[in-house]
């Protein structure tokens, strides 16, 4: 799949978060494509500030296109998990992260962005910005026991292509806060941005 196809299956969904009033970004492999490196991805991962008695809206705009458990989705508000919505056409996957209350999530809420992604999808839609997504991906890169070349390209994708425009006291801050700050140096003198700051 192109990415330009996976944004319009995530837009579905947003479409329907955005009737109900749930606010929400574009995180993960999408939002590093849409400020780094482009690369294929299989699955959309969006952060959503969703409440209970949401759910069964969710369900009744989203259930004829997509496979959808309302059990799921009550366990991830409970737990601040994640839950998954599966487009029946397609298999395509979006994962839908609740927002967690710790502070760091809830200034990246705050922060979003708005970007244009496709001549196919009639509005701008909300992303984490490129610091956030560097920060969050130095997370999943850590706990994933630092073998994701994935993970690590996109960063240094998003690092090289950002480059001076990334606010990079903020991203100091925040390493130190998330325990990341050695990868995020590292990071940096990968992308050739070390002592430029």
């Amino acid at each position: 799949m192109k990415i330009p196809d996976i944004i319009e299956i995530a837009y579905k969904v947003i479409k329907a978060f955005e009737k109900i009033g749930i606010v929400y970004h574009i995180g993960g492999s999408l939002a590093s494509s849409a400020f780094g490196i482009p690369r294929a991805t299989l699955d959309a991962d969006i952060v959503a500030d969703i409440k209970s008695e949401q759910v069964s809206e969710i369900e009744a705009l989203l259930k004829g296109e997509f496979y959808i458990s309302t059990e799921m989705i009550q366990n991830a508000i409970r737990y601040q998990s994640s839950f998954n919505l599966i487009h029946l056409e397609t298999l395509f996957k979006v994962d839908v992260f609740i927002l967690k209350h710790r502070s760091f999530d809830i200034q990246a809420f705050a922060r979003r962005v708005q970007k244009t992604v496709s001549e196919h999808i009639p509005q701008k839609l909300f992303f984490s910005t490129p610091e956030d997504v560097i920060l969050h991906k130095l997370e999943w890169y850590k706990e994933g026991g630092k073998v994701s070349d994935r993970q690590w390209s996109d960063i240094i994708g998003i690092l090289r292509v950002q480059g001076s425009q990334l606010d990079i006291p903020y991203l100091d801050q925040w390493a130190r806060e998330l325990s990341v700050s050695t990868l995020l140096k590292q990071a940096l003198v990968e992308a050739g941005l070390f002592g430029k700051q």
